[in-house]
C-alpha cells in the first residue's frame, strides 16, 4: 500500500479492484427494521464490527451495506472529523494502516479525502475492492432508520455534532448506541439526550469494574479477558457485548458464560452454523467467509492467487489455514479433496505439509503447539510417503495411524489427494489423472478408526521458513 503525494484536488490515491470481500448478499436481503429494544431481547445477538472487516473493506459503506443485506440488525461505525468538521466513518487517527497515506484525517479537508481509498487487500485477497471513505451523513441516511448502529467519536471531540447529527433522524433513540471507553464521561451527555450507552472496558481497565459499570447501560469487553472476569461483568446484570469476535469457538466460550451481545468481525460466518460452500472460492481473489489464518493478523494472511485459483501458506512461520467457509462438514460418509504442490522447491528431511481434518471446532490447529484439539492430520512427506495421524486435545505429538508410500513430489507439479470418511473408517489417497474428481486411485490405504469426527478441517505447513506450499480444488463432497 504505498503511500501517494499531496494532489492539487486530493492525495491522489485511485484506481478500484473488483468486488468487496465475502459472499454475495442473501436474496432476501436486509429490508427489516431493526430496533434497540429488539436487539436487546434476542439471545444472542450480533453487531457487525466496522462493518465485519473480516469480510468487507472496514468502515466503508460497501461493508455497512452488504452486512445489513446479509442480514445484521446492529452495525458499529466509528467517526473521525476533517479539518473542516466534516464527519467521516474511519478507525483510525490516520490515514496510513488503510489507505497507506501517513497523514491525518484532522489534519484535512473533505476535499482532500476524495480519491483516498481503503484497501484491505493483504487481509480479503486482491480481488477486495478498494473503497472511498464515506461520510457519516450518508451513511446513516442509508442506515439509520432500520439498523441499530453503534456509534463512537474516536477523536472524543465531537459529541455535540455528533449527538445533534442523531438528534436528526426519526425515532433515534431506538437506533443509535453511544459507544465509548469505560473511562471516558462523554457518555453522560449522551445519556443525557435519552440515549444508551454501552461503554468498552480493555484489559487495563477490567479490575475498575465496579467504579465504571453504573455508568453504562451496557458493558463492553475485549474477547482476551479470561472466563473469570467475563463472570465477573456478567454477574453485574446488565447485558455484556464482547468484541472483536472472528470465530465460532470463541463465539461459543463467550455464549457459555453469559455474552449477551456479539460484536462481531465476520458476520456472514459467526452469526451462523452453517457451511458457505462445497469449494474454495480461490478463483475470485478473495477469502472465503469463514477462511482464516491460525493468527488473526494481516501479515499471517496468505497469498490468495485467483490466476492459479489457489493459496500460498507463505509465512515464515509454521502455518495453517482454517477452510470454515466449507464447514463444518455434517454428513456421516464425505470425501475431502484437495491438491497440493511446492511451486519452488520441495521441502527439505522431516518437513511436511497436507490437511488437518475432524476437529471439532475452527480453533486454531498448528502441528506440535498444544491446545488446538483433537482431530486427524494427513501430511506429504518430502519424499513423497503419505501418513494419517490422530491428535489428542492439549498433546504437542501426534500417533501415527497409517502410511502409504507414493512418488517422491516434483517441484512445481500437482499432488492430487482425497481423504475419504465414513462413520468407522479412513482411507487416505494419493489421486492419478487430470483432475481429482474423476481420478483414478494411485495409492490408498485405509484405517478402522472412529475417534474423531468434528465438521472442521485447516490446511497446514508443519515447518517454519522456506518453501512455501500451494493449494488449489479444495471440496467436500457427501
Amino acid at each position: 500500500m504505498a503511500a501517494s503525494g499531496l494532489a492539487a484536488s486530493g492525495l491522489g490515491l485511485s484506481g478500484c479492484g473488483g468486488g468487496a470481500g465475502g459472499s454475495s448478499p442473501p436474496a432476501a436481503g436486509g429490508d427489516a427494521v431493526h430496533t434497540l429494544d429488539g436487539l436487546l431481547a434476542a439471545r444472542p445477538f450480533h453487531i457487525a464490527h466496522r462493518g465485519s472487516q473480516d469480510n468487507w473493506p472496514e468502515h466503508t459503506a460497501e461493508a455497512y451495506r452488504q452486512s445489513a443485506a446479509h442480514g445484521a440488525a446492529a452495525i458499529e461505525v466509528s467517526v473521525q472529523a476533517t479539518a473542516d468538521g466534516v464527519l467521516v466513518c474511519h478507525h483510525d487517527p490516520d490515514l496510513l494502516r488503510m489507505t497507506g497515506v501517513d497523514r491525518r484525517i484532522a489534519d484535512l479537508e473533505q476535499r482532500q479525502l476524495e480519491g483516498v481509498l481503503n484497501n484491505a487487500r493483504p487481509w480479503l485477497g486482491p480481488g477486495s475492492a478498494q473503497l472511498p471513505i464515506p461520510d457519516l451523513k450518508s451513511v446513516l441516511d442509508t442506515h439509520a432508520g432500520n439498523r441499530v448502529i453503534f456509534i463512537e467519536d474516536k477523536q472524543g471531540t465531537n459529541t455535540q455534532a455528533l449527538l445533534d447529527l442523531m438528534d436528526s433522524y426519526p425515532d433515534s433513540r431506538q437506533h443509535f448506541v453511544w459507544k465509548q471507553p469505560a473511562g471516558s464521561g462523554r457518555y453522560q451527555r449522551a445519556a443525557a439526550r435519552g440515549y444508551r450507552t454501552w461503554g468498552y472496558f480493555t484489559e487495563e481497565d477490567f479490575g475498575r469494574l465496579d467504579e465504571f459499570a453504573g455508568r453504562f447501560d451496557l458493558l463492553g469487553l475485549h474477547h482476551s479477558a479470561s472466563d473469570e472476569v467475563v463472570s465477573r461483568f456478567v454477574a453485574t446484570g446488565k447485558p455484556v457485548i464482547c468484541w472483536e469476535v472472528h470465530t465460532r469457538w470463541l463465539r461459543d466460550r463467550l455464549l457459555r458464560l453469559g455474552v449477551a451481545g456479539l460484536m462481531t468481525s465476520n458476520y456472514p460466518y459467526v452469526s451462523t452454523d452453517a457451511p458457505n460452500a462445497t469449494t474454495d472460492q480461490f478463483v475470485t481473489g478473495l477469502r472465503g467467509v469463514g477462511d482464516l489464518p491460525w493468527a488473526l493478523a494481516w501479515s499471517h494472511q496468505p497469498t490468495i492467487r485467483p490466476e492459479m485459483s489457489s493459496i500460498l501458506l507463505d509465512h515464515t512461520e509454521k502455518t495453517s489455514y482454517c477452510m470454515g467457509s466449507l464447514c463444518p462438514v455434517t454428513a456421516g460418509s464425505y470425501t475431502l479433496g484437495f491438491e497440493l504442490r511446492w511451486p519452488d522447491r520441495g521441502p527439505r528431511v522431516g518437513e511436511h505439509a497436507g490437511i488437518a481434518f475432524g476437529q471439532e471446532s475452527d480453533l486454531p490447529y498448528r502441528v506440535r503447539e498444544p491446545g488446538s484439539g483433537s482431530g486427524y492430520h494427513l501430511v506429504v512427506r518430502e519424499d513423497g510417503l503419505l501418513e494419517l495421524f490422530g491428535r489428542v486435545t492439549d498433546t504437542v505429538s501426534a500417533y501415527s495411524l497409517a502410511t502409504v508410500p507414493t512418488p517422491v513430489p516434483v517441484p512445481g507439479t500437482w499432488l492430487r489427494l482425497a481423504v475419504e470418511v465414513t462413520p468407522q473408517q479412513i482411507t487416505i489417497s494419493r489421486l492419478a489423472g487430470p483432475d481429482s474428481a474423476g481420478a483414478a486411485v494411485e495409492a490408498s490405504v485405509t484405517v478402522q478408526d472412529s475417534a474423531y469426527r468434528g465438521g472442521y478441517f485447516s490446511l497446514c505447513r508443519n515447518y517454519p521458513g522456506g518453501p512455501p506450499v500451494e493449494f488449489r480444488s479444495i471440496s467436500v463432497r457427501a
